[in-house]
């Protein structure tokens, strides 16, 4: 029997919530610091082993689809990813904590640079820009649950960890839920392009302003994502399981504005929208950077996640849209730009380590200001 489209939408989409877990490494980074005694340059080495595999498999992984076909990868994610999480039931110690993040990461980079091309298997082109950015807000609400997750087992259970088990449970779910179904579109060539070909890309000015625009905004998500209960516990002395709750008022101001930003660029140019995102963010930045009040605090943390909400799938669209016959391969360069993470990250921890929460934060200030200059571009050039 042929299956309907909304039964196909529907799994691919899921895979937007899965593709979400892997920003409990902001929260999980904070817990293992606590656990284990680190020093913030050292526990902001763990996303990095998450992170580091998007420069280093994005691209490969980009190649590969075009062989294999964008479904079996997404699948072959997904089952990496669940045996990732499922690794805390072994044991809980430091090296294990290291290989379930390179395994997180490995599973998260593959699902990121396969997914975004499957969801143009089954819409429209001119519908790219806000299905991308409604795949984003259900990324969002799996990332917004993940550090109320993690407090509530915390709370319950007097066991944080318990929460790893679930998620490669519903991970593995998907994989079989996706594999039930047939991608009418799916193509699959032996052609492919060579690296050469791939990395050629880059030469295109729009190309490498939207690739180092991806690296910067992932930069910035992963940089609050972990600094954000840091800089509550600095400036308001808050408890970690209090703090902790301020990333998660992050990815509520990300859900909301995903979801908003769906509906707002079906009938507003990206461009424009993207522009005016920034701009805020600049704004609310600057005042979150001086506050020390925690009402403001939290309005400015809510405020920049509601403004950083469509950036990522804005740049990934008129990337796409730049050269649509390349989707695989600029899928690859875009996903490894997903790698600013892992470069940013140890900067903010040797910036915080040497000069107190305020200098991470100038380093986030750097990557937002070069964004803005990239949405001005754009804006220009439409």
């Amino acid at each position: 029997m042929r299956t309907s489209g909304f039964n196909k939408l529907l799994p691919v989409f899921f895979g937007f919530f899965v593709m979400g877990f892997v920003d409990i490494v902001g929260i999980a980074t904070n817990y293992v610091k606590h656990d284990f005694a680190l020093s913030d340059t050292l526990a902001n080495l763990l996303p990095m082993m998450v992170f580091l595999w998007f420069a280093v498999l994005s691209v490969p992984v980009g190649l590969l689809m075009n062989k294999i076909g964008r479904k079996n990868i997404v699948i072959a994610s997904m089952i990496i990813t669940a045996i990732a999480l499922l690794i805390p039931l072994i044991s809980y110690n430091f090296p294990l904590v290291l290989i379930m993040f390179a395994l997180l990461g490995i599973g998260n980079t593959i699902l990121q640079v396969s997914l975004n091309p499957l969801v143009t298997n089954i819409i429209s082109k001119d519908k790219i820009t806000s299905s991308l950015t409604l795949g984003q807000f259900i990324k969002a609400i799996s990332s917004f649950i993940g550090p109320i997750s993690a407090a509530f087992a915390a709370a319950q259970f007097g066991n944080w960890k318990i929460i790893f088990p679930v998620y490669g449970a519903v991970s593995l779910l998907s994989a079989l839920w996706l594999a039930s179904i047939k991608i009418d579109k799916e193509v699959v060539t032996n052609k492919g392009s060579s690296y050469s070909e791939c990395f050629g890309l880059l030469k295109n000015v729009h190309i490498l302003l939207l690739f180092l625009g991806i690296l910067m905004i992932v930069g910035i998500d992963v940089g609050l994502n972990t600094t954000i209960p840091k800089f509550l516990m600095a400036r308001c002395h808050l408890p970690l399981e209090k703090a902790g709750l301020g990333t998660s008022l992050y990815f509520a101001a990300r859900t909301l504005g995903a979801f908003a930003g769906a509906l707002i660029l079906v009938k507003i140019p990206s461009q424009k929208v993207f522009l005016l995102s920034m701009l805020l963010a600049i704004v609310a930045f600057g005042v979150l950077m001086v506050s020390w009040g925690l009402v403001i605090i939290l309005v400015t943390i809510f405020i920049v996640g509601l403004a950083c909400a469509n950036v990522f799938s804005m740049i990934f669209s008129l990337a796409i849209q730049k050269m649509p016959e390349k989707t695989n391969e600029i899928s690859g360069l875009m996903i490894m730009g997903v790698a600013g993470g892992a470069l940013v990250l140890p900067v903010m921890g040797a910036m915080t380590d040497k000069f107190g929460i305020i200098g991470g934060m100038l380093i986030l200030m750097i990557c937002i200001l070069y964004v803005l200059g990239c949405s001005i571009f754009f804006y220009i050039r439409r």
